[in-house]
């Protein structure tokens, strides 16, 4: 990690330039090494590199900046954000039992249920929110407690600093998927977390062009042994993958700021809209997390959920909204519009869905770039619609 203590938003800039191995030509970008193997000048001794699954210079600069940036000792580069969840995962063996937030990501719902088992790696789902009801699920056997906070996509606040106690009272370890906060907002292991899990593919990439995961672990020791799950299972993010993320990065600081902004907003907006009958959002002060999260990061992102009454007036609203793709995924310069129910939990059978307040009116929106007012005037003519489909709706039921 770098000596110098420059703030967060200098360092998404040159943190990947400090970690480059390029120092001959003073280009201001990382070069892009599409190198599969690489020549050894000795018979007894090899170089750094050697074959780029095990590790490759322009994947190498993005792993230190991103180490650096979330105040670990070692980064990891994946192919994909579940590539980067479910190498975490495999620190676990046969016998181990994990906690995990109950409305986490449904690709990580998928793994833990059809995955972990195989391996007779048990699991329990718990309420995050309430402290007691974690401690409480700890068993003898209980080896990781995995936090997603703001959870996906009624961004539920998990204590962070609270969980990490109780994960260190009984010797566990506790794995945070920071995704939707990104290192600029929120810092785990700066508050005792072991291991960070991003899907860079949103934010950190920011423009839908790549799909990428990171991890960072607090020790160098648990970064080795992550590292090795990684290059035996090769899930590894490519040079160009890794350069073009390295780009966004760059821009992570001026993007996200305007998009939660936009976000604080559009939540005000839809809090006060007749129509709406939830809106989740941490930068809200009816947010029931709204206190915890605004003491462990600094800032509400730029994602937020809204509930409508029913699927047809959800339906309505999507089909009729313009300026919003309608698309999985979140986290770029463009909004996206998403149903969780078809979309980023579709892998939750209905009734685990609606345990966790995913309803069938409920859409999650990714706040862009563009001008709020033009996302305002937008939704005012789609929500006209809504209303008269969920009038109609209701009629019928």
């Amino acid at each position: 990690m770098s000596d110098y203590h420059d703030k967060i938003e200098t360092k998404v800039i040159h943190a990947a330039k400090n970690a480059a191995l390029e120092t001959e030509t003073g280009a201001v970008n990382v070069p892009i090494y599409l190198s599969s193997t690489f020549h050894q000048e000795s018979f007894d001794s090899f170089g750094p590199f050697d074959y780029s699954r095990s590790g490759n210079p322009t994947r190498e600069a993005l792993e230190q900046s991103i180490a650096d940036l979330e105040g670990g000792e070692r980064g990891l580069a994946f192919a994909s954000g579940m590539a980067a969840i479910s190498s975490a995962f495999m620190l676990l063996s046969s016998g181990d039992h994990v906690l995990i937030s109950q409305d986490v990501y449904g690709g990580t719902y998928r793994f833990v249920t059809e995955v972990l088992d195989k391996f007779q790696i048990t699991h329990t789902f718990v309420n995050m929110t309430d402290l007691n009801e974690v401690a409480n699920a700890v068993q003898p056997n209980t080896k990781v407690i995995y936090i997603e906070t703001p959870s996906n996509p009624c961004m539920n606040i998990t204590d962070i600093e609270g969980v990490i106690k109780i994960a260190k009272a009984n010797d566990c370890l506790t794995f945070v998927d920071n995704t939707f906060m990104t290192p600029l907002y929120q810092n785990p292991i700066k508050l005792g977390a072991d291991v960070v899990l991003h899907s860079a593919t949103k934010f950190l990439s920011g423009h839908s062009d790549i799909i990428a995961g990171l991890a960072v672990t607090r020790t160098a020791a648990l970064g080795d042994k992550l590292a090795f799950i990684q290059n035996s299972f090769g899930s590894i993010l490519g040079a160009q993958d890794a350069f073009q993320l390295i780009q966004g990065i760059k821009t992570l600081n001026a993007r996200l700021s305007q998009s939660s902004q936009g976000a604080q907003k559009l939540a005000e907006y839809f809090q006060a809209h007749p129509l709406i009958e939830a809106v989740y959002y941490p930068g809200l002060t009816a947010h029931p997390g709204h206190e915890i999260h605004a003491r462990q990061s600094s800032n509400a992102g730029a994602v937020l959920s809204f509930r409508l009454p029913n699927k047809a007036a959800a339906k309505a609203f999507v089909e009729h909204v313009r300026i919003p793709v309608f698309a999985v995924s979140l986290g770029a310069v463009e909004s996206i519009l998403s149903y969780p129910n078809t979309m980023s939990h579709a892998a939750m059978p209905k009734d685990e869905r609606e345990k966790r307040g995913i309803t069938d009116g409920l859409l999650r929106l990714s706040v862009g770039l563009e001008h709020v007012d033009d996302l305002i005037k937008d939704f005012d003519q789609a929500l006209d619609v809504a209303v008269k489909q969920a009038k109609e709706a209701a009629v019928i039921s």
